[in-house]
């Protein structure tokens, strides 16, 4: 990997990639709460608060690496590497939503959520573009000048799914289990970027999934862990026959 003279050290950029983001979300939920105040009285579900802590990370991360990478360099790139991306995640996409639709009941009759709309625009957002832009973009990017691009796809896809664990909305639970699964996903969304060089086709793809999923088939109640973790668990295996289908093979395989 190519080295950037004009650059921190590339092991000091790992440690602000991945302090920096954080850092950024910290201070703008502080200076949200001292100018608006820290009640959401509207908000019973708690994404405006989120919003905050993925939008401050999202926000942060463009800063830092249009800085030091470019658009390019943070994966996002239109054309070919894009319509591969799509390709790519709609595999994933596929999986889960065929594996919802067995394993998880829908409201009979009822299609749609009354807070469809907002979360159409959440999702692409905050839970898509936002922490693929930290995990995906300048994460990777300084990883990889580190460490290689392999160990950046899989160090950038366990980022992703500690984020997602913790943050995302359809992580209705947090079990071993559901640690695993979002693992999986995030080092499946990591090596599409690492075999495409783009990260806009896992972000549209991600926030259909979640739309489809959990917004247009609406569950009747919150899904029980006893409906999840069969989901998951399959999901999960069957991402890992795409992970394996995806493993580089050689160095012409990357594009970083």
């Amino acid at each position: 990997m190519q080295e950037h003279s004009s650059l921190p050290p590339s092991g000091n950029r790992v440690l602000i990639a991945f302090a920096a983001p954080l850092m950024g979300a910290v201070v703008l939920g502080a200076a949200i709460t001292v100018l608006f105040g820290g009640s959401q009285p509207g908000d019973p579900s708690g994404r405006a608060s989120t919003a905050l802590i993925l939008g401050g990370i999202g926000a942060t991360s463009m800063l830092v690496g249009l800085r030091w990478y470019g658009l390019r360099g943070l994966g996002l790139r239109g054309g070919r590497p894009l319509y591969a991306g799509i390709g790519f995640a709609t595999l994933a996409w596929i999986i889960f939503l065929a594996a919802r639709l067995v394993l998880v009941p829908s409201n009979p009759g009822v299609v749609g959520d009354a807070d469809f709309g907002r979360a159409f625009i959440y999702l692409p957002l905050f839970e898509a573009l936002a922490v693929q832009l930290w995990a995906f973009g300048l994460l990777f990017r300084a990883v990889a000048d580190w460490r290689g691009p392999l160990t950046a796809a899989v160090m950038g896809g366990l980022v992703f799914g500690a984020v997602a664990s913790l943050y995302f909305e359809e992580s209705f639970i947090f079990s071993t289990v559901s640690i695993l699964y979002f693992f999986v996903w995030g080092i499946l969304y990591g090596l599409i970027r690492l075999r495409t060089g783009s990260i806009l086709g896992a972000v549209l793809i991600q926030a259909m999934h979640t739309l489809t999923a959990w917004y247009i088939l609406l569950p009747p109640v919150e899904p029980t862990r006893q409906e999840l973790h069969p989901l998951y668990l399959i999901s999960a295996t069957l991402y890992l026959v795409l992970i394996w289908r995806l493993w580089p093979k050689s160095e012409d395989d990357y594009r970083v």
